[in-house]
C-alpha cells in the first residue's frame, strides 16, 4: 500500500496468522481491544474480516513491516465502524509491546491518514480511544485529533474523536507526507 521510513505498510494475509496471533495473543496488547486477547482462530477470523472490508472498500487494517527486521509488528487501518448506528470511518491501531514507545505508531497512523484522504478521500475519520490508554491518546493526539466527545461504546466509556478532511489539509504533515512512498 506504501510505506514510511521504516515501515511498509501493506494488506494483511492468512500467512500471517502466527505472527499476527502472536501480537493479538498479549493481555497488555488487547487490554483496551473490544475484542479481548485473541486465539489463532480469532486471528484468523480478524484477517478473514480484513479481506472482506478490503474487497469491498479498498481500505481496512493493514500489516505493518519492520523495514530492518521484515517482521510483522501489528497493523493500522482505517475500516467501517458503527458508532450510534451510523457507520463511520474507524481508525485503529496495534502494536507488537517490543514496539510501544519508538514512534511506530504514529508514523503509521500519519501514513494511513495520508492514504484515506488524500487518495480514499474520505470526508472524516474518528478513533475511538478509552481514557486510560495513554499511549493511544498521545497518537492520535499527534496525529491531528483533538477534540472529542465522550460516550459509552460496547459498554466502555469512551472519547470519540473526529479529523476531518479539511483539519487534515491544515495539519502541518508535509515532512511526514513527504516520507511516505506509493
Amino acid at each position: 500500500m506504501c510505506e514510511t521510513e521504516r515501515l511498509f505498510i501493506r494488506t494483511l494475509s492468512l500467512d500471517d496468522v502466527p505472527e499476527l496471533t502472536a501480537i493479538l495473543s498479549d493481555p497488555e496488547v488487547m487490554k483496551y481491544s473490544i475484542r479481548g486477547v485473541c486465539d489463532e482462530a480469532a486471528t484468523r477470523r480478524f484477517i478473514e474480516w480484513c479481506l472482506e472490508i478490503y474487497a469491498a472498500h479498498s481500505i481496512g487494517p493493514w500489516a505493518l513491516v519492520e523495514k530492518v527486521s521484515g517482521k510483522l509488528v501489528g497493523f493500522c487501518g482505517v475500516s467501517p465502524e458503527k458508532v450510534n448506528d451510523v457507520e463511520e470511518s474507524g481508525l485503529g491501531y496495534r502494536l507488537a509491546k517490543q514496539y510501544w514507545s519508538k514512534g511506530l505508531a504514529s508514523e503509521a497512523v500519519q501514513a494511513v491518514l495520508h492514504v484515506a484522504f488524500n487518495q480514499k478521500q474520505l470526508s472524516s475519520v474518528v478513533v475511538i480511544i478509552e481514557p486510560e490508554n495513554i499511549g493511544s491518546l498521545k497518537v492520535a493526539e499527534k496525529a491531528g485529533f483533538s477534540t472529542f466527545d465522550t460516550m459509552e461504546f460496547h459498554g466502555r466509556l469512551v472519547r470519540l474523536y473526529r479529523l476531518t478532511s479539511k483539519q487534515w489539509s491544515a495539519l502541518d504533515t508535509h515532512e511526514m507526507k513527504a516520507t511516505i512512498a506509493r
